[in-house]
């Protein structure tokens, strides 16, 4: 299992989180952690600073609901499996962006934290179980439905659901 899996199932069972849908702006209270909703750039889905032990989580205010919940959840990810990027400005800060290069995942980091988000908002053993328990007679059902339940975007799930083989693709 990967780092991200194990991270992110750790921080479930830390705080007790055994049912969907998982709420990333709760967890990232019980970090310490700050999420302020702010107008950035289009291309721009979130942003981490930590400086002086305070970390807060930018989000665009913009984007919708579900891609703002993968944000945090990615975010979440940086918060705790990286050191963050030195940033020069007139403090000591560090920040990590999640952007249109983050969402294309071609770095090391980014594609962990993606991967973290995932983990954490669609964790694999709930998913498992609830689509043995859903009616759906296709994969496009199946991913709709979940979808709904961990309250996520339907590309969210569809990748999901395919990186841990339930599906072999969807059809949309």
């Amino acid at each position: 299992m990967a780092r991200a899996d194990v991270a992110a199932r750790a921080l479930l069972e830390k705080f007790s989180v055994v049912k969907p849908p998982i709420d990333p702006y709760w967890l990232a209270g019980q970090l310490g952690a700050t999420v302020v909703p702010q107008e950035l750039a289009q291309d721009v889905s979130g942003m981490l600073l930590r400086n002086d032990g305070q970390q807060v989580i930018g989000v665009n205010e913009a984007h919708a609901k579900n891609r703002r919940k993968f944000t945090v959840g990615h975010e979440l990810g940086h918060l705790l499996l990286h050191r963050g990027r030195p940033l020069i400005l007139d403090t000591d800060l560090r920040i990590n962006y999640r952007d249109n290069i983050s969402g294309m995942a071609t770095d090391r980091e980014e594609v962990e934290a993606n991967r973290f988000a995932a983990a954490l908002l669609a964790p694999e053993e709930m998913v498992r179980v609830s689509a043995t328990k859903t009616s759906a007679l296709s994969a496009d059902q199946l991913v709709d439905v979940l979808a709904h339940e961990f309250e996520i975007s339907v590309q969210a799930m569809s990748f999901r659901l395919m990186n841990l083989g339930i599906i072999s693709g969807a059809g949309r």
